[in-house]
């Protein structure tokens, strides 16, 4: 195995394990969504999606990802996938953004549990078992070890995947998605996922 595909089995499944085993951990890390104002080798300082400005401590060997707009095509039957969704008035799932994970990280948070992208959204980490047309874009069947779940994905969802990345996405003006431990009065982050040239991590 290549070192990217080891650093991407750790930053991937890492990541994904953490946030489905959150509620169960005291002290347990935060998501923070926003954009970077500044960032060096000690510290990042976030304008979060509240408005808020928050500085995290930045370690040396934080795991640092690059989230990647991908195209709807590359969502084929058995790709393992991830997709934020909210329940609709009509029962049905919508998608509000669909992860492809590569292939090294397949299985990795396997299931449907709750997610805070936005009120009352879901995360649904399953194989696909088929892709088709909707009236209004495309719609999965999905399958996890314990159930099933059929999400719509609208014309304008977007598709992204991941990779390995370094500190020189770490800029000012990058979008990033912070998961960070309080230790004391200081947030220390614990991993970041972060868009190349303005791109929004949409998870």
């Amino acid at each position: 195995m290549s070192m990217n595909k080891n650093m991407l089995a750790l930053v991937v499944g890492g990541m994904i394990f953490c946030l489905t085993t959150w509620a169960q951990t005291p002290n347990a890390p935060k998501r923070f969504r926003g954009v970077i104002e500044s960032a060096s080798a000690e510290k990042i300082i976030l304008k979060e999606r509240s408005g808020e400005t928050i500085e995290f401590k930045l370690g040396e060997k934080v795991p640092i990802s690059e989230v990647f707009p991908e195209s709807i095509q590359k969502i084929q039957p058995n790709s393992f996938v991830g997709s934020a969704a909210v329940l609709g008035a009509d029962g049905r799932l919508t998608a509000l953004e669909v992860l492809i994970f590569p292939e090294i990280a397949r299985g990795t948070g396997e299931g449907h549990f709750p997610w805070d992208l936005q009120k009352d959204s879901t995360m649904t980490n399953a194989t696909v078992q088929e892709l088709k047309v909707s009236p209004n874009g495309k719609e999965m069947q999905l399958k996890y070890k314990d159930g099933e779940k059929t999400i719509a994905i609208p014309d304008n969802t977007p598709i992204v995947s991941l990779r390995p990345a370094d500190s020189s996405l770490l800029v000012a003006g990058a979008n990033a998605l912070i998961v960070a431990i309080k230790d004391k009065e200081q947030w220390v982050i614990n991993r970041i996922t972060v868009g190349r040239n303005g791109f929004k991590p949409p998870m």
